[in-house]
């Protein structure tokens, strides 16, 4: 009789946490805090999104966007959907321009630092900000504007897609261009589900509650840059980072995230770059790594000191690096490549040691991050529609350069959600690939847009922000 009662008390703990385990499934995967996820990896664990979508295929909602089409990947908790947007009021506004910041001089920061094959990593040459271009440079950006413009913060309602709140932090002319890919207000907010921190570059980092409210803002500094700003904030702890790399005087900021107070700022020997941090834990003490042209630096997150940094990336670094086996992965692609597996631990200048586990010098991204997913490590080359695949403990190819016919162009990062990676091209066209030591596609999807953003994920659904349009895609009932 006793056996009979330690039977049915096991079965009914067992029940309970089978209850727990399918209700913890269900909401696996509710918030999409960061614009590269919960854990900044790109990886939407607990979701399992459509593999196969379409103008008229496994779409729930489509909404009409305004703004200059800035590439501001969406970010989510709970039932809000938050991104940032720069509006042109026409408005004309004839107040000068600042200085454009000074050349870095050969020998000076940046200026002779070697990047892979010896070339120069810094100085930006040929560039030219504060003259007609206003900060594109070589016919690759857009003229300073004459008006101003609104840069908003934008909250819609993820189960339908109305808008929920718009917030204009400010109201200014901006001081010089962007490449002609992007907008002015190309960066990503973060959240942690109480409160909203949009950064704007030179117009300052402002926070917000989820309902709109304005807690706090600061001012950032005015940057000179090659293509326009760019680069999202991160949360670490109860701070909020923020990188201002660009031509001049380079910054790292650590602002309270509750009352806007700055916990430490230090400056850094950079040229631009539009990386976002990455917050990492190494033996209970939390780093905060940062992927820049001179050095990859990793700083301690309460009080800024530079705990060790390795030099080897290319210029102008965009990808934001990812984390995983004792090792951070930090990748560039302008002008020259580099894959660098760096591990943790290490103190001091990690440069040419053993703590670059291994690296790669070809076919790496310039704009999408690298995914880091079931022991794989995936990177575009440059921004083509060319994906390599790497053992991430030994930096071993499983397969390179396999072409993705129908994409043209890739700017998004590849990310990963229900046993799937999800590559979005330019064009609109995205793959869906195994998994697998193996190049194999499981599906291609078209969309009637120009898609420059990340996607976002929450539970079965996938969002995906285009030029024109913000998408929800989940599987048809």
């Amino acid at each position: 009789m006793k056996t009979m009662k330690s039977t049915k008390a096991v079965s009914i703990v067992c029940l309970f946490l089978i209850v727990l385990l399918v209700m913890d499934a269900a909401l696996g995967g509710e918030n999409w805090p960061t614009w590269r996820g919960p854990d900044m990896n790109g990886i939407a664990s607990g979701c399992n999104p459509p593999s196969k979508w379409g103008e008229s295929q496994n779409i729930k909602w489509k909404v009409k966007l305004t703004g200059d089409g800035s590439n501001s990947s969406p970010v989510i908790w709970g039932h809000k959907i938050f991104f940032q947007t720069a509006v042109d009021t026409r408005i004309k506004d004839d107040t000068p321009a600042p200085a454009p910041a000074p050349m870095p001089r050969p020998g000076g920061r940046g200026g002779t630092q070697a990047g892979p094959g010896g070339r120069p990593g810094g100085g930006e040459r040929g560039a030219r900000t504060g003259g007609r271009r206003g900060g594109g440079g070589r016919g690759f950006g857009m003229s300073a504007p004459t008006t101003q413009f609104k840069f908003n913060l934008v909250c819609l309602d993820r189960r339908t897609g109305e808008t929920l709140w718009e917030e204009t932090a400010c109201q200014v002319k901006p001081h010089q261009g962007h490449h002609r890919d992007h907008g002015f207000s190309s960066f990503s907010p973060v959240t942690d589900g109480e409160l909203v921190w949009a950064a704007y570059g030179s117009r300052g980092i402002y926070c917000y509650d989820v309902n709109g409210k304005k807690i706090w803002s600061k001012e950032l500094p005015t940057l000179t840059t090659m293509f326009g700003e760019g680069g999202s904030p991160a949360l670490a702890g109860n701070a909020v980072i923020v990188t201002s790399d660009q031509r001049g005087e380079s910054f790292i900021f650590a602002f309270d995230k509750k009352t806007g107070d700055i916990l430490w700022k230090k400056a850094r020997d950079e040229d631009t770059s539009y990386a976002t941090p990455l917050p990492v834990k190494v033996d209970g003490k939390l780093q905060i790594i940062t992927n820049a042209t001179n050095f990859v630096r990793s700083y301690d997150a309460k009080t800024g000191e530079v705990l060790w940094q390795c030099s080897g990336q290319t210029r102008n670094v965009v990808p934001t690096p990812v984390a995983g086996f004792g090792m951070v992965y930090c990748t560039s692609g302008f002008r020259g490549s580099n894959l660098q597996a760096i591990k943790l631990d290490g103190t001091g200048d990690l440069t040419n040691t053993d703590a670059v586990a291994w690296q790669v010098n070809a076919d790496t991204p310039y704009v999408p991050s690298p995914l880091l997913y079931d022991g794989r490590i995936y990177v575009c080359r440059v921004n083509q529609e060319v994906i390599s695949c790497y053992d991430a403990k030994t930096g071993t190819p499983h397969f390179s350069k396999q072409k993705l016919d129908e994409i043209k162009g890739i700017y998004a990062s590849p990310t990963a959600a229900g046993g799937r990676i999800y590559v979005v091209g330019r064009n609109g066209v995205s793959y869906v690939l195994k998994p697998s030591d193996q190049y194999e596609v499981l599906a291609v999807n078209t969309l009637d847009d120009k898609i420059d953003c990340s996607p976002a994920f929450v539970g079965d659904e996938m969002y995906l922000k285009g030029k024109q349009n913000l998408y929800c895609i989940a599987a048809s009932n």
